[in-house]
Protein backbone atom coordinates (compact mmCIF):
# COMPACT_ATOMS: atom_id res chain seq x y z
CA UNK A 1 0.00 0.00 0.00
CA UNK A 2 1.38 3.40 -0.93
CA UNK A 3 1.72 6.30 1.50
CA UNK A 4 -1.36 8.01 0.04
CA UNK A 5 -3.50 5.43 1.83
CA UNK A 6 -2.25 6.42 5.29
CA UNK A 7 -5.62 7.81 6.34
CA UNK A 8 -7.43 4.57 5.49
CA UNK A 9 -4.77 2.46 7.15
CA UNK A 10 -4.94 4.44 10.36
CA UNK A 11 -8.71 4.57 10.48
CA UNK A 12 -8.74 0.80 10.07
CA UNK A 13 -6.49 0.37 13.10
CA UNK A 14 -8.53 -0.85 16.06
CA UNK A 15 -6.26 0.96 18.51
CA UNK A 16 -6.28 4.34 16.83
CA UNK A 17 -8.62 7.09 17.95
CA UNK A 18 -8.56 10.74 16.96
CA UNK A 19 -10.86 13.36 18.36
CA UNK A 20 -11.17 17.08 18.81
CA UNK A 21 -13.85 18.10 21.27
CA UNK A 22 -15.47 21.48 20.62
CA UNK A 23 -14.89 23.90 23.49
CA UNK A 24 -15.63 27.51 24.23
CA UNK A 25 -13.07 29.88 22.66
CA UNK A 26 -10.23 30.44 25.16
CA UNK A 27 -9.24 33.79 26.56
CA UNK A 28 -6.11 34.51 24.52
CA UNK A 29 -4.52 36.80 27.10
CA UNK A 30 -5.10 34.24 29.84
CA UNK A 31 -3.68 31.45 27.70
CA UNK A 32 -0.60 33.54 26.83
CA UNK A 33 -0.14 34.24 30.53
CA UNK A 34 -0.23 30.51 31.28
CA UNK A 35 2.50 29.90 28.72
CA UNK A 36 4.72 32.61 30.19
CA UNK A 37 4.11 31.37 33.74
CA UNK A 38 5.05 27.82 32.72
CA UNK A 39 8.20 29.14 31.08
CA UNK A 40 9.44 31.48 33.80
CA UNK A 41 7.98 29.70 36.80
CA UNK A 42 8.74 26.07 35.97
CA UNK A 43 10.88 25.28 32.92
CA UNK A 44 13.66 27.88 33.10
CA UNK A 45 14.21 27.66 36.89
CA UNK A 46 14.62 23.88 36.66
CA UNK A 47 17.63 24.06 34.34
CA UNK A 48 19.25 26.86 36.28
CA UNK A 49 19.03 24.73 39.42
CA UNK A 50 19.80 21.26 38.08
CA UNK A 51 21.88 21.49 34.90
CA UNK A 52 25.18 23.19 35.92
CA UNK A 53 28.00 21.03 37.24
CA UNK A 54 29.92 23.32 39.64
CA UNK A 55 33.03 21.12 39.57
CA UNK A 56 33.56 21.31 35.81
CA UNK A 57 31.90 24.59 34.90
CA UNK A 58 29.85 22.71 32.33
CA UNK A 59 26.66 20.70 32.72
CA UNK A 60 25.68 17.29 33.99
CA UNK A 61 25.12 14.66 31.36
CA UNK A 62 22.13 13.21 33.15
CA UNK A 63 19.71 14.12 35.92
CA UNK A 64 17.15 11.50 36.91
CA UNK A 65 13.43 12.12 37.13
CA UNK A 66 13.75 12.51 40.90
CA UNK A 67 16.52 15.12 40.61
CA UNK A 68 19.69 13.06 41.12
CA UNK A 69 22.63 14.22 38.98
CA UNK A 70 25.11 11.78 37.43
CA UNK A 71 28.45 13.54 37.04
CA UNK A 72 29.94 10.56 35.17
CA UNK A 73 27.32 10.42 32.40
CA UNK A 74 28.31 11.06 28.80
CA UNK A 75 27.08 14.44 27.65
CA UNK A 76 26.59 15.97 24.25
CA UNK A 77 27.17 19.24 22.45
CA UNK A 78 23.50 19.01 21.50
CA UNK A 79 22.41 19.64 25.08
CA UNK A 80 24.78 22.58 25.53
CA UNK A 81 23.71 24.07 22.18
CA UNK A 82 20.07 23.77 23.11
CA UNK A 83 20.63 25.31 26.54
CA UNK A 84 22.51 28.09 24.75
CA UNK A 85 19.55 28.73 22.46
CA UNK A 86 16.91 28.51 25.19
CA UNK A 87 18.58 30.86 27.65
CA UNK A 88 19.78 33.27 24.99
CA UNK A 89 16.23 33.52 23.69
CA UNK A 90 14.85 33.86 27.21
CA UNK A 91 17.36 36.63 27.96
CA UNK A 92 16.54 38.34 24.66
CA UNK A 93 12.86 38.37 25.61
CA UNK A 94 12.95 38.93 29.36
CA UNK A 95 16.36 40.46 30.20
CA UNK A 96 16.70 38.33 33.33
CA UNK A 97 20.33 38.21 34.50
CA UNK A 98 20.04 34.56 35.56
CA UNK A 99 19.11 33.62 32.00
CA UNK A 100 22.14 35.48 30.67
CA UNK A 101 24.36 33.68 33.18
CA UNK A 102 23.29 30.23 31.99
CA UNK A 103 23.60 31.27 28.35
CA UNK A 104 27.15 32.49 29.06
CA UNK A 105 27.94 29.16 30.70
CA UNK A 106 26.61 27.20 27.72
CA UNK A 107 28.64 29.34 25.30
CA UNK A 108 31.79 28.77 27.37
CA UNK A 109 31.07 25.04 27.56
CA UNK A 110 30.84 24.72 23.78
CA UNK A 111 34.03 26.74 23.35
CA UNK A 112 36.19 24.98 25.91
CA UNK A 113 34.83 21.42 25.84
CA UNK A 114 33.19 20.65 22.50
CA UNK A 115 34.93 22.78 19.89
CA UNK A 116 37.36 20.73 17.77
CA UNK A 117 40.39 23.01 17.72
CA UNK A 118 42.15 20.98 15.03
CA UNK A 119 39.38 20.32 12.50
CA UNK A 120 36.73 22.83 13.47
CA UNK A 121 33.17 22.00 14.42
CA UNK A 122 31.65 20.38 17.48
CA UNK A 123 32.32 16.93 18.89
CA UNK A 124 29.17 14.89 19.35
CA UNK A 125 29.91 13.95 22.96
CA UNK A 126 32.39 14.05 25.83
CA UNK A 127 32.78 12.16 29.09
CA UNK A 128 31.47 13.56 32.34
CA UNK A 129 34.85 15.14 33.02
CA UNK A 130 35.07 16.68 29.55
CA UNK A 131 37.24 14.27 27.58
CA UNK A 132 36.18 13.78 23.92
CA UNK A 133 34.26 10.52 23.35
CA UNK A 134 32.32 10.57 20.09
CA UNK A 135 34.29 12.96 17.93
CA UNK A 136 32.50 12.48 14.60
CA UNK A 137 30.70 15.37 12.98
CA UNK A 138 26.99 14.64 13.14
CA UNK A 139 25.47 17.33 10.94
CA UNK A 140 22.39 17.43 13.16
CA UNK A 141 24.68 18.44 16.02
CA UNK A 142 26.60 21.04 14.01
CA UNK A 143 23.47 22.91 12.98
CA UNK A 144 22.17 23.10 16.52
CA UNK A 145 25.48 24.81 17.21
CA UNK A 146 24.58 27.34 14.52
CA UNK A 147 21.13 27.76 16.04
CA UNK A 148 22.48 28.38 19.53
CA UNK A 149 25.40 30.61 18.53
CA UNK A 150 23.12 32.77 16.38
CA UNK A 151 20.64 33.26 19.20
CA UNK A 152 23.44 34.07 21.64
CA UNK A 153 24.67 36.76 19.25
CA UNK A 154 21.13 38.13 18.95
CA UNK A 155 20.88 38.31 22.74
CA UNK A 156 24.36 39.56 23.63
CA UNK A 157 26.08 40.88 20.51
CA UNK A 158 29.10 38.66 21.22
CA UNK A 159 31.05 38.76 17.91
CA UNK A 160 32.76 35.40 18.57
CA UNK A 161 29.35 33.71 18.58
CA UNK A 162 28.56 35.09 15.15
CA UNK A 163 31.92 33.92 13.82
CA UNK A 164 31.35 30.44 15.24
CA UNK A 165 27.94 30.28 13.57
CA UNK A 166 29.44 31.37 10.25
CA UNK A 167 32.27 28.86 10.57
CA UNK A 168 29.87 25.98 11.22
CA UNK A 169 27.71 27.05 8.30
CA UNK A 170 30.71 27.07 5.95
CA UNK A 171 31.88 23.67 7.20
CA UNK A 172 28.44 22.16 6.64
CA UNK A 173 28.28 23.64 3.15
CA UNK A 174 31.81 22.52 2.29
CA UNK A 175 31.59 18.95 3.51
CA UNK A 176 27.96 17.87 4.04
CA UNK A 177 26.29 19.41 0.99
CA UNK A 178 25.47 16.75 -1.62
CA UNK A 179 26.63 18.58 -4.71
CA UNK A 180 25.26 15.90 -7.04
CA UNK A 181 21.76 15.33 -5.69
CA UNK A 182 21.19 18.35 -3.48
CA UNK A 183 20.47 18.32 0.22
CA UNK A 184 22.78 17.27 3.02
CA UNK A 185 24.41 14.10 4.24
CA UNK A 186 24.13 12.88 7.81
CA UNK A 187 27.41 11.80 9.37
CA UNK A 188 31.03 12.79 8.72
CA UNK A 189 34.21 11.79 10.48
CA UNK A 190 36.17 13.85 12.95
CA UNK A 191 38.13 15.21 9.97
CA UNK A 192 34.88 15.91 8.03
CA UNK A 193 35.35 12.99 5.64
CA UNK A 194 32.27 11.04 4.59
CA UNK A 195 31.36 7.98 6.64
CA UNK A 196 28.81 5.97 4.62
CA UNK A 197 26.43 3.51 6.31
CA UNK A 198 26.90 5.20 9.68
CA UNK A 199 23.97 5.46 12.08
CA UNK A 200 22.48 8.94 12.12
CA UNK A 201 20.84 10.84 14.96
CA UNK A 202 17.58 8.88 14.62
CA UNK A 203 19.21 5.45 14.51
CA UNK A 204 18.97 4.92 10.75
CA UNK A 205 21.75 4.29 8.23
CA UNK A 206 19.88 6.14 5.47
CA UNK A 207 21.97 8.68 3.60
CA UNK A 208 19.51 11.47 4.32
CA UNK A 209 16.78 12.24 6.83
CA UNK A 210 13.91 14.65 7.17
CA UNK A 211 14.99 15.48 10.71
CA UNK A 212 18.46 16.70 9.75
CA UNK A 213 17.12 18.79 6.87
CA UNK A 214 14.43 20.27 9.09
CA UNK A 215 16.98 21.43 11.63
CA UNK A 216 19.45 22.70 9.04
CA UNK A 217 16.61 24.87 7.76
CA UNK A 218 15.79 25.99 11.29
CA UNK A 219 19.42 26.91 11.96
CA UNK A 220 19.84 28.74 8.66
CA UNK A 221 16.68 30.72 9.43
CA UNK A 222 18.19 31.96 12.68
CA UNK A 223 21.53 32.72 11.04
CA UNK A 224 19.78 34.75 8.32
CA UNK A 225 18.28 36.95 11.00
CA UNK A 226 21.74 38.24 11.92
CA UNK A 227 23.71 37.62 8.72
CA UNK A 228 21.71 38.12 5.49
CA UNK A 229 24.46 36.65 3.33
CA UNK A 230 23.59 36.16 -0.36
CA UNK A 231 24.93 32.60 -0.53
CA UNK A 232 23.14 31.66 2.68
CA UNK A 233 19.88 32.97 1.21
CA UNK A 234 20.48 30.92 -1.93
CA UNK A 235 21.17 27.75 0.04
CA UNK A 236 18.17 28.30 2.26
CA UNK A 237 15.88 28.76 -0.72
CA UNK A 238 17.22 25.52 -2.22
CA UNK A 239 16.68 23.76 1.09
CA UNK A 240 13.06 24.87 1.29
CA UNK A 241 12.61 23.54 -2.22
CA UNK A 242 13.97 20.17 -1.09
CA UNK A 243 11.68 20.08 1.94
CA UNK A 244 8.66 20.83 -0.25
CA UNK A 245 9.53 18.83 -3.36
CA UNK A 246 11.63 15.89 -2.15
CA UNK A 247 10.68 15.21 1.47
CA UNK A 248 6.99 16.17 1.56
CA UNK A 249 4.48 13.72 0.12
CA UNK A 250 1.84 16.00 -1.47
CA UNK A 251 -0.72 13.18 -1.51
CA UNK A 252 -0.68 12.70 2.26
CA UNK A 253 0.91 15.93 3.57
CA UNK A 254 3.31 13.84 5.65
CA UNK A 255 7.06 14.23 5.50
CA UNK A 256 9.12 11.15 4.69
CA UNK A 257 11.50 10.24 7.49
CA UNK A 258 14.41 8.64 5.61
CA UNK A 259 15.74 8.80 2.08
CA UNK A 260 18.60 7.53 -0.06
CA UNK A 261 21.23 9.91 -1.40
CA UNK A 262 19.17 10.32 -4.61
CA UNK A 263 15.92 10.93 -2.68
CA UNK A 264 14.24 7.55 -2.84
CA UNK A 265 12.02 7.22 0.23
CA UNK A 266 13.11 4.41 2.55
CA UNK A 267 10.32 3.03 4.70
CA UNK A 268 6.85 4.41 5.25
CA UNK A 269 7.16 5.80 8.76
CA UNK A 270 5.35 8.92 9.92
CA UNK A 271 6.24 11.13 12.86
CA UNK A 272 3.34 13.37 13.80
CA UNK A 273 5.54 15.53 16.01
CA UNK A 274 8.02 16.20 13.21
CA UNK A 275 5.19 16.92 10.77
CA UNK A 276 3.59 19.61 12.91
CA UNK A 277 6.98 21.03 13.90
CA UNK A 278 7.93 21.31 10.23
CA UNK A 279 4.60 23.04 9.49
CA UNK A 280 5.42 26.19 11.43
CA UNK A 281 9.19 26.11 10.88
CA UNK A 282 8.66 26.12 7.11
CA UNK A 283 6.51 29.24 7.38
CA UNK A 284 9.07 30.90 9.62
CA UNK A 285 11.87 30.05 7.17
CA UNK A 286 9.96 31.56 4.24
CA UNK A 287 9.15 34.68 6.25
CA UNK A 288 12.77 35.31 7.24
CA UNK A 289 13.95 34.50 3.74
CA UNK A 290 11.51 37.08 2.43
CA UNK A 291 10.24 34.97 -0.46
CA UNK A 292 6.58 35.76 -1.14
CA UNK A 293 5.92 32.70 -3.30
CA UNK A 294 7.45 30.32 -0.76
CA UNK A 295 5.56 32.03 2.04
CA UNK A 296 2.25 31.53 0.26
CA UNK A 297 3.08 27.90 -0.40
CA UNK A 298 4.29 27.11 3.13
CA UNK A 299 1.32 28.82 4.77
CA UNK A 300 -1.10 26.72 2.75
CA UNK A 301 0.89 23.59 3.58
CA UNK A 302 1.03 24.42 7.30
CA UNK A 303 -2.76 24.36 7.45
CA UNK A 304 -2.94 21.05 5.59
CA UNK A 305 -0.42 19.48 7.96
CA UNK A 306 -2.36 20.77 10.96
CA UNK A 307 -5.51 19.17 9.54
CA UNK A 308 -3.79 15.83 9.02
CA UNK A 309 -2.23 15.95 12.49
CA UNK A 310 -5.62 16.55 14.09
CA UNK A 311 -7.32 13.87 12.00
CA UNK A 312 -4.69 11.16 12.30
CA UNK A 313 -2.27 12.00 15.08
CA UNK A 314 -4.37 13.53 17.86
CA UNK A 315 -5.73 11.19 20.52
CA UNK A 316 -9.03 11.74 22.29
CA UNK A 317 -7.26 13.39 25.26
CA UNK A 318 -5.72 16.08 23.03
CA UNK A 319 -2.26 14.51 22.97
CA UNK A 320 -0.21 13.93 19.84
CA UNK A 321 0.73 10.30 19.27
CA UNK A 322 4.30 9.52 18.33
CA UNK A 323 4.48 7.47 15.14
CA UNK A 324 2.58 5.53 12.50
CA UNK A 325 3.18 3.57 9.32
CA UNK A 326 1.30 3.82 6.04
CA UNK A 327 0.95 0.03 5.96
CA UNK A 328 0.70 -0.88 9.65
CA UNK A 329 -1.24 2.01 11.15
CA UNK A 330 -0.20 3.28 14.57
CA UNK A 331 3.25 1.95 15.53
CA UNK A 332 4.16 4.03 18.59
CA UNK A 333 1.28 5.18 20.79
CA UNK A 334 3.51 7.04 23.23
CA UNK A 335 3.06 10.77 23.75
CA UNK A 336 6.47 12.40 24.02
CA UNK A 337 6.91 15.84 25.52
CA UNK A 338 8.50 17.45 22.49
CA UNK A 339 5.71 16.47 20.09
CA UNK A 340 3.13 18.05 22.41
CA UNK A 341 5.17 21.25 22.59
CA UNK A 342 5.55 21.53 18.83
CA UNK A 343 1.86 20.80 18.26
CA UNK A 344 0.79 23.75 20.38
CA UNK A 345 2.85 26.10 18.20
CA UNK A 346 1.82 24.37 14.98
CA UNK A 347 -1.89 24.65 15.77
CA UNK A 348 -1.61 28.30 16.83
CA UNK A 349 0.27 28.94 13.60
CA UNK A 350 -2.62 27.43 11.62
CA UNK A 351 -5.05 29.62 13.56
CA UNK A 352 -2.99 32.72 12.73
CA UNK A 353 -3.11 31.83 9.05
CA UNK A 354 -6.82 30.97 8.83
CA UNK A 355 -8.59 32.52 11.80
CA UNK A 356 -10.46 29.22 12.19
CA UNK A 357 -11.28 28.41 15.80
CA UNK A 358 -10.76 24.66 15.39
CA UNK A 359 -7.00 25.14 15.38
CA UNK A 360 -7.08 27.20 18.55
CA UNK A 361 -9.26 24.49 20.08
CA UNK A 362 -6.68 21.88 19.11
CA UNK A 363 -3.89 23.95 20.69
CA UNK A 364 -5.97 24.34 23.85
CA UNK A 365 -6.62 20.62 24.11
CA UNK A 366 -2.97 19.68 23.61
CA UNK A 367 -1.99 22.29 26.18
CA UNK A 368 -4.54 20.78 28.55
CA UNK A 369 -2.89 17.39 28.14
CA UNK A 370 0.52 18.95 28.80
CA UNK A 371 -0.67 20.61 32.00
CA UNK A 372 -2.34 17.46 33.28
CA UNK A 373 0.13 14.75 32.24
CA UNK A 374 3.45 16.19 31.02
CA UNK A 375 4.34 18.98 33.46
CA UNK A 376 6.25 17.55 36.41
CA UNK A 377 4.58 19.21 39.37
CA UNK A 378 6.95 17.56 41.86
CA UNK A 379 10.47 18.39 40.66
CA UNK A 380 9.77 20.91 37.91
CA UNK A 381 10.25 20.78 34.12
CA UNK A 382 8.36 18.21 32.01
CA UNK A 383 8.23 14.43 32.01
CA UNK A 384 9.59 12.62 28.97
CA UNK A 385 6.05 11.64 28.08
CA UNK A 386 3.31 9.14 28.79
CA UNK A 387 2.00 5.92 27.35
CA UNK A 388 -1.36 5.97 25.60
CA UNK A 389 -3.25 5.55 28.84
CA UNK A 390 -1.54 8.56 30.40
CA UNK A 391 0.96 6.72 32.61
CA UNK A 392 4.16 8.72 32.94
CA UNK A 393 7.22 7.30 31.17
CA UNK A 394 10.03 7.55 33.69
CA UNK A 395 13.17 8.79 31.95
CA UNK A 396 15.89 11.24 33.03
CA UNK A 397 14.65 14.81 32.95
CA UNK A 398 18.06 15.92 31.65
CA UNK A 399 20.02 13.79 29.20
CA UNK A 400 21.64 13.72 25.78
CA UNK A 401 18.20 14.26 24.25
CA UNK A 402 16.04 15.69 27.03
CA UNK A 403 16.59 19.43 26.95
CA UNK A 404 14.84 22.79 27.49
CA UNK A 405 14.63 23.66 23.80
CA UNK A 406 11.28 22.27 22.61
CA UNK A 407 9.18 23.31 25.57
CA UNK A 408 10.82 26.68 26.31
CA UNK A 409 10.53 27.61 22.64
CA UNK A 410 6.91 26.49 22.50
CA UNK A 411 6.02 28.61 25.51
CA UNK A 412 7.79 31.70 24.14
CA UNK A 413 6.45 31.27 20.62
CA UNK A 414 2.90 30.56 21.73
CA UNK A 415 2.76 33.42 24.23
CA UNK A 416 4.14 35.88 21.69
CA UNK A 417 1.75 34.76 18.95
CA UNK A 418 -1.31 34.94 21.19
CA UNK A 419 -0.31 38.35 22.49
CA UNK A 420 -0.28 39.59 18.89
CA UNK A 421 -3.68 38.02 18.29
CA UNK A 422 -5.51 39.48 21.27
CA UNK A 423 -7.09 42.23 19.17
CA UNK A 424 -8.34 39.81 16.51
CA UNK A 425 -11.74 38.09 16.69
CA UNK A 426 -12.06 34.33 16.86
CA UNK A 427 -13.92 32.85 13.90
CA UNK A 428 -16.91 30.83 15.06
Amino acid sequence: MKRLFIGLALLASSTFTCAITPTSPPNLKQMAGEFEQELTGNILPYWIKHAPNPKTGGFYGQVSADGKADATAERGALLSSRILWSYSSAYLNYKNASYRKLADQAFSDLETTFWDKKNGGLYWSVSGDGKPLQTHKQIYGQVFGIYGYAEYFRATGNPQALERAKTLYRLVEQYALDKQNGGYLEVLGEDWKLQPNTTNSLGSTSAKSQNTHLHIMEAYTNLLRIWPDAQLKQQQKALLGIMLDKILDPKTNHLALFMSADWKVEGDGISYGHDIEAAWLLVEAAEVLGDADLLKRTRALAVKIADVTIAEGMDKDGAILNEASATKGLTNSGKDWWAQAEAVVGFINAYEITGEAKYLTAATQTWGFIKTHIVNHQTGEWHWGTDRAGKVIVQPTLSMWKCPYHNSRAMMESAHRLQKLTAKPITQ
